[in-house]
């Protein structure tokens, strides 16, 4: 069979021939048992010294894919025979399980396009605020620390400074009862949704959420076989009255429902902790931007009013500082700490140590603290401007909902407009804004929209905000 090499660059010649009589062999060209040409005269015919040819053959043959004859010469080995190569085969697709090919990134938070003028993406803090030159200087001093202790991995469950400083930090601003052995050190929230599903979840586990509720938990779980039940909220939070009886697991934002804002009434704490017990459920309370309240007493977290041990208090340093940092943590009642701590070794080991030591002493010096009450000022002055302008300017058309806490507003539209229609040309226009019907599972959806307001100035608000007018007065 007549086989032709090219060189295109006169450089790394041993590698291009070796490459292009590789891929060759592999995919049948040159069958198993074919001759090659003598390296002199192959070497004559590329203009190349011989031993660049003999280096190649060399290769292959310790590659398995020629064999040398005493007295014969260069064949091509009968391991990749002619009707077994590649292409030939015939092609077998990896098979992926039916959720993952139907699942797309649409699905979860799509990112906001690059180079936006007004940015009301939902759930990211002020990059910009954050004190970095603290940060890095921290930083530094704990990798100093670092390298004097013997090479090892860390614990599992996360180094105790960590803890230590979480279980200070939770206590005092959020009243939840615990001790270190409590917390397992997690990347970010979702890894601690994904190792309570791994560990409580079984194909067809019933999981109540709330409806409209956070999209890549419910397609977390349901990635391990749960069975997700939508469960409707009011003014008061999850109707409890409206949960699935044989539900074993249910996730909540009792502090500011996502994405409506309010916060779940006394009463209904109550009421669901009782449901709970009797139904022997468990239940994730998840404390996403509490840091951030504006008005009003903060109510008791369901985990500090459980008494029975069926919550899973997760939170996140992602919100408050910087998303890059990737650092949340699980407060674990004691009779399943243990089997997290071990979910979490066999997901990534541990998370990474030296960012857990500077946080710590970020936490412990004061740092988070001074960073939380900056940032609380310029976050109200965003959401005053935000609601003001709202109420002022957008009442034939938007219906804010109230709430007292968190980084965002979401509005109801009042008129027939669709919000898909508003959010895309609002997009055309340098506006990006998240459609309230994208959170939602059950076929009751109200229209709405939601503003974020991290990552905009309130100069940006005003603009923007001027530019969504005119785009919803002419859909009218």
């Amino acid at each position: 069979m007549e086989f032709h090499l090219t060189l295109a660059e006169r450089h790394d010649l041993t590698g291009q021939i070796y490459r292009q009589l590789r891929a060759a062999i592999l995919d049948g060209r040159l069958p198993a048992g074919e001759q090659l040409l003598p390296t002199r005269e192959l070497a004559s015919q590329l203009g190349v010294s011989r031993n660049t040819v003999m280096e190649a053959y060399d290769l292959l043959v310790s590659d398995g894919l020629l064999e040398g004859r005493v007295g014969a010469g260069t064949f091509v080995a009968d391991i990749v025979s002619s009707d077994r190569s590649l292409q030939n085969l015939r092609q077998s697709a990896i098979e992926i399980k039916p959720f993952w090919r139907q699942l797309t990134g649409a699905q979860l938070l799509p990112p906001p396009p690059a180079n936006l003028m007004y940015n009301f993406s939902l759930s990211l803090p002020d990059k910009l605020r954050f004190p970095f030159e603290d940060w890095r200087r921290i930083s530094a001093f704990c990798s100093r620390r670092l390298a004097e202790v013997p090479v090892g991995y860390g614990p599992p469950e996360g180094i105790r400074e960590l803890r230590d400083a979480i279980v200070k930090y939770v206590s005092f601003s959020r009243a939840v009862r615990c001790h270190q052995d409590n917390v397992i050190v997690t990347n970010g929230a979702q890894q601690a949704f994904d190792l309570i599903a791994r560990v409580l979840i079984e194909p067809q586990t019933v999981v109540a959420m709330e409806d409209p509720g956070y999209p890549p938990v419910r397609l977390l779980f349901e990635s391990y076989g749960a069975q997700v039940v939508g469960v409707p909220v009011d003014a008061q939070g999850l109707q409890v009255e409206c949960l699935p009886k044989n539900a074993k697991l249910i996730y909540v934002t009792p502090s500011h429902q996502f994405p409506l804002g309010m916060p779940m009434s006394l009463p209904r704490r109550i009421a669901l902790l009782e449901w709970a017990t009797q139904h022997g459920a468990a239940i994730i309370e998840d404390d996403y931007d509490s840091e951030f309240r504006f008005a009003g007493r903060p109510l008791e977290s369901l985990q500090n009013l459980d008494r029975t041990g069926r919550v899973l208090y997760v939170g996140t340093f992602s919100k408050v500082m910087f998303p890059e940092l990737r650092l949340g943590f699980i407060v674990a009642p004691d009779l399943i700490q243990q089997a997290l701590v071990v979910a979490k070794q066999l997901s990534d080991l541990h998370s990474p140590v030296l960012a857990q030591a500077t946080l710590a002493k970020f936490i412990v010096d004061g740092y988070l603290a001074k960073h939380i009450r900056k940032l609380h000022k310029i976050y109200d002055q965003r959401r005053q401007c935000l609601i003001a302008n709202l109420k002022k300017s957008f009442s034939p058309w938007l219906e804010p909902i109230p709430a007292e806490a968190g980084l965002h507003i979401a509005t109801f539209l009042t008129s027939d407009i669709k919000s898909n229609a508003v959010i895309d040309e609002a997009a055309e226009q340098g506006i990006f804004l998240f459609s309230l019907e994208h959170f939602y599972t059950s076929s009751t959806v109200k229209s709405g929209l939601i503003f974020g307001y991290g990552t905009i100035e309130v100069k940006q608000i005003n603009a923007g905000l001027d530019l969504l007018r005119k785009i919803l007065s002419k859909n009218v």
